[in-house]
């Protein structure tokens, strides 16, 4: 099972994101409320995904893709913002963000971002659900 890390301020965000990635079949390893957290929970979690706010107190999640792919180059990170922060997004790409999702977010989207960072991710899943 893919092991996911949910970085986001808001909570209400994070119980979504948690109930999404769970019916997608990932566990939720940890959740941050700030990127200082979520580069200290990548570290000592190692998970397979982060899915990172932009707009964080103490350390925005631009920066903690900064510091979490300077010492993982093949962290996967899917940045979830805001319409309107392209400049941002844009950022955070160049920063090494694997993917990004606009919020608020749709399961679908997320699935597809998961996807495409994992090709096996939705095969496993079917074949695990024909035999249930």
């Amino acid at each position: 099972m893919m092991k996911v890390l949910i970085a986001d301020d808001t909570a209400f965000m994070r119980v979504m994101m948690r109930m999404f990635l769970e019916q997608l079949d990932c566990v939720v390893v940890g959740e941050a409320k700030n990127g200082k957290e979520a580069v200290d929970l990548y570290h000592l979690l190692k998970p397979d995904l982060v899915t990172m706010d932009i707009t964080m107190p103490d350390m925005d999640g631009v920066e903690a893709v900064r510091h979490i792919k300077s010492a993982d180059s093949d962290a996967r990170i899917i940045m979830c913002s805001a319409m309107g922060q392209q400049r941002m997004i844009m950022d955070a790409i160049r920063s090494g963000a694997s993917d990004f999702i606009v919020k608020p977010v749709q399961k679908e989207r997320l699935q597809e971002a998961i996807e495409k960072l994992y090709p096996g991710h939705k095969q496993t899943r079917l074949i695990g659900e024909a035999y249930s």
